[in-house]
């Protein structure tokens, strides 16, 4: 299992919360895709570990209905939920749609050099990651610029719910990517609601972030489509 990425390490980690975001990033980037099979004892050899911390993480990923169990013949990675995705879209629109509000609200009460700085950084990586189509940076990137805005916004119950929620639909936008390779079109999505929040127009962002979440909603059936063995309902 050479899919699984290497543990790094982390400050204010444990051993067990690297091993399950490492095997839950691996099923968001499609290094484990679905349907595949997965075993403790493999999973603890390649990760170099005992199979304890992995059997959490297991239990973990299953109650996210990322893993699933089947009777008689073991774990795998859980088929992609189109229920779900459409389901984690609509909840992740309505939680970003409040805190891109109260950023651009926000942006004016100080000064924000360093903010417009990391935003800059952070779309030219991007670019960078869309040349080299390195997806799984790409998404990485998407995630950061996301989780900036909602550092402005100052609210860290929103960041924590919305990353445990992210897997099912960053499962579908990986794939989206992958097969549409549509990155420069999410990177001007991006810079226009950067450039929304930076001018303090709160209706403009929203209406724009409604815009940029929504796309797979057109994309997904054609997702299914193309890949009938990845999903399920």
């Amino acid at each position: 299992m050479t899919f699984i990425s290497s543990l790094q390490p982390q400050q204010r980690k444990t051993l067990g919360d690297q091993i399950y975001e490492s095997i839950r990033e691996s099923i968001v980037s499609f290094k484990l895709p679905p349907g595949t099979m997965i075993y403790e004892n493999e999973l603890a050899e390649t990760m170099k570990v005992s199979r304890t911390p992995i059997r959490e993480a297991i239990r973990l990923l299953v109650s996210e209905q990322l893993l699933e169990v089947l009777p008689q013949r073991g774990t795998r990675i859980a088929l992609i939920s189109a229920r779900k995705v459409s389901e984690a879209r609509f909840i992740r629109e309505q939680l970003e749609l409040g805190a891109f509000r109260l950023a651009a609200a926000q942006w004016g009460e100080r000064d924000r050099s360093a903010e417009s700085t990391a935003f800059e950084a952070l779309l030219e990586q991007q670019r960078a990651a869309a040349e080299t189509k390195d997806i799984a940076l790409f998404m990485q990137l998407d995630e950061s610029f996301h989780r900036a805005v909602l550092e402005i916004a100052g609210n860290e119950t929103l960041m924590q719910m919305i990353y445990y929620m992210r897997a099912h639909l960053n499962r579908a936008r990986y794939l989206a990517i992958d097969q549409f390779g549509h990155m420069d079109r999410v990177i001007e999505e991006h810079r226009q609601l950067f450039e929304a929040i930076r001018s303090g127009d709160e209706q403009l962002a929203a209406a724009r972030l409604e815009q940029h979440i929504r796309k797979l909603d057109q994309e997904l059936p054609q997702l299914r489509e193309a890949n009938p063995d990845y999903f399920t309902d």
